[in-house]
C-alpha cells in the first residue's frame, strides 16, 4: 500500500446531519456534488487508493462518490475498513442492501474484528489514517467520532481537508 497516494475519509452519521437520514433533501445533495468535485480534484492530484469506514450517511456518500469515479479513473480503488463484521447488522433492511452492494464493489475488504466492542470505531478510524497522507472530512465542528478522527490525523501529520456541514 502506497500511503503518499492514498486518502482516507471521516463524516457524520445521519444524526448529525441536518437533513438527518433524508437524502433527497436538496442540502444533502449540495454535499455530494461537492464531495464529487473535491474527490475529483484528489484524484488529479494523483490519489489513486481511497478508504471508508462504510458507516451510514457521509461515509456512504463518499464510497459512492469514488465508484463513480471509476468509470473515468479506472485505476483508483476503493478499500473499505469495516470496525467489526457485525457493523451493519441492526441497520434497516434497505440500509444493509446498499451496504452490501458497496461492499461487493470494493476492491478491498478490510475486516478489523468480528464482534463490536467499545473503541473498535476509532481503531478503524486510526487503521484508515495510519494507511493514508490525505484525510477527507464532512464536518460541522462539534465533538465526536469525526472530530476525533481528525484530531487523530492532525497528530500523525496527515494532511486534512474538510468539507464543511451546516
Amino acid at each position: 500500500m502506497d500511503r503518499d497516494i492514498t486518502c482516507a475519509f471521516t463524516g457524520h452519521r445521519p444524526a448529525r446531519l441536518p437533513w438527518g437520514s433524508r437524502d433527497s433533501d436538496e442540502r444533502c445533495m449540495a454535499l455530494r456534488v461537492e464531495l464529487a468535485v473535491r474527490l475529483e480534484g484528489i484524484v488529479q492530484a494523483g490519489y489513486r487508493r481511497f478508504i471508508c469506514g462504510m458507516a451510514l450517511g457521509c461515509d456512504t456518500y463518499f464510497a459512492q462518490a469514488v465508484l463513480a469515479l471509476k468509470p473515468s479513473w479506472p485505476d483508483i480503488r476503493l478499500e473499505a475498513a469495516i470496525p467489526c463484521r457485525t457493523q451493519a447488522d441492526k441497520w434497516a433492511s434497505a440500509q444493509q442492501a446498499l451496504y452490501r452492494q458497496l461492499l461487493d464493489a470494493c476492491d478491498r475488504v478490510t475486516v478489523l474484528q468480528e464482534d463490536y466492542s467499545p473503541g473498535c470505531m476509532q481503531r478503524r478510524n486510526e487503521y484508515m489514517v495510519d494507511r493514508a497522507s490525505l484525510l477527507l472530512a464532512c464536518y460541522n465542528g462539534l465533538p465526536g467520532g469525526t472530530m476525533n478522527t481528525l484530531l487523530y490525523a492532525q497528530r500523525q501529520g496527515v494532511k486534512t481537508l474538510i468539507i464543511d456541514i451546516d
